[in-house]
């Protein structure tokens, strides 16, 4: 019987390993998504522009990109649980920043701090997720990993659009619930049980390098066409649908701007269990197709001026994204050793934080001479060239008898796609 208690209880350790991890990943983007609804009210009281609200964004995901290509491998070598609660207190040093917004230097300063503990969190809490996460079902590690992000954002959203339309302190109070969770987060990791056995090299992983195996590296391109498009669209969410929904749906209530937001990303969530029923490259190109619909709908009611129907297309969207990003991290993270995750779960994320950073900066700009259906537009755009290259192009991992990655050809259509990433 001892054996069989002792498998028990590390089973059961294990849960909690994931289940903290998870609740963590949560939290982190919840505290990423709390300023949103709080965006047109720094417009309206503080003078902040829609290209200062973009470049809000921007240095969100500076802070992430960098913290991915700097700090991305440190969990390795300093273990999941005390990166895990670094990025929960970088985390929680950015929404005490936040609570006095009146110029727009210090929410930008607040972004990019929030920024470097989500880029922090991104890998070391990913990587723990997948760590502890149950055999079965198979999709549960990746969906758990690519979609607690689209869930945080979607909690982070609707609280703080609650929280400033009907609490007091309206401008603080998000921030310090935020807080609240971010602590709470920081004990069940450090109650859980390491996964990771700390090795040798941490100040040589601080090197700026992204790598991801070579059995998987036909893939990158396009899960980062699926990044990009997707995680584009977010930021455009982010920096651009307060001042649309204002201005061009003509409804300005936090809580209405929390739960469009939230439109695009709680359907994230439900898309990667549906993903999980496909194979990865079959995943993606439904994935992406639906996308696209969604955001043919998008555009159509902005011109229009429809609520409804834009929140109808926003919903079909966000499943769209949901099924093709789980799908394409689920290919990455095809026959990956414990060593290997952190290094993928950072090459991923740069990839999508690049795909919200470089739009952005560039809508920021063209901000002031191109109106807000144009430059919506355009993400449409960006949309198209994805879903396109993803159909043509997607592929499926396999392994032969020698354990290497070989692609699909029944899945390709066109010449092999061949990516690297050193």
């Amino acid at each position: 019987m001892a054996p069989v208690i002792t498998e028990a209880r590390r089973g059961g350790r294990r849960q909690l390993a994931f289940m903290s991890a998870v609740v963590s990943l949560v939290a982190s983007f919840a505290a990423a998504a709390a300023p949103i609804p709080l965006y047109n009210i720094y417009r309206a009281e503080d003078g902040f522009t829609n290209a200062g609200i973009s470049m809000a964004v921007v240095a969100y995901a500076v802070g992430t990109i960098a913290a991915l290509l700097v700090l991305g491998r440190l969990s390795n070598h300093l273990g999941r649980r005390l990166t895990a609660i670094t990025s929960l207190g970088l985390l929680l040093l950015g929404c005490l920043l936040l609570l006095s917004v009146h110029d727009i230097d210090t929410l930008l300063a607040g972004r990019l701090l929030v920024g470097v503990g989500t880029g922090l969190a991104s890998s070391s809490l990913t990587s723990y997720i997948v760590d502890a996460a149950p055999s079965r079902p198979e999709w549960l590690a990746s969906a758990a990993s690519s979609q607690g992000p689209m869930l945080g954002l979607t909690v982070g959203a609707i609280a703080s659009g609650a929280l400033v339309q009907f609490g007091p302190w309206a401008r603080v109070l998000i921030y310090l619930v935020c807080v609240g969770f971010l602590l709470l987060s920081a004990a069940l990791i450090a109650i859980s049980p390491e996964t990771a056995n700390p090795m040798p090299g941490a100040w040589r992983s601080l090197l700026p390098r992204v790598s991801v195996p070579a059995r998987v590296r036909h893939l990158l391109p396009v899960a980062a066409a699926v990044f990009l498009a997707t995680w584009a669209t977010g930021a455009f969410y982010q920096a651009f649908v307060p001042a649309l929904v204002e201005d061009q749906l003509h409804t300005r209530g936090p809580l209405i701007l929390g739960l469009v937001f939230a439109a695009y990303m709680a359907p994230s969530v439900l898309g990667a269990p549906i993903g999980g029923r496909f194979t990865s490259a079959a995943a993606q190109r439904l994935g992406m197709i639906i996308f696209l619909a969604g955001m043919i709908g998008i555009i159509t009611a902005i011109n229009a001026g429809a609520l409804v129907l834009f929140i109808m297309a926003t919903i079909v969207a966000g499943a769209g994204q949901g099924i093709a990003i789980s799908a394409a991290t689920r290919g990455l993270l095809h026959g990956s050793a414990l060593a290997d995750r952190a290094p993928i779960f950072s090459a991923i994320y740069l990839l999508c934080y690049s795909g919200a950073t470089f739009p952005s900066l560039i809508s920021g700009k063209l901000s002031n001479t191109f109106s807000l259906p144009q430059i919506a537009f355009g993400y449409g755009v960006l949309a198209l060239v994805a879903t396109v290259f993803t159909v043509f192009g997607a592929r499926n991992p396999q392994t032969d008898t020698t354990g290497n990655s070989t692609c699909d050809t029944s899945n390709a259509t066109g010449s092999p796609l061949q990516g690297t990433v050193s």
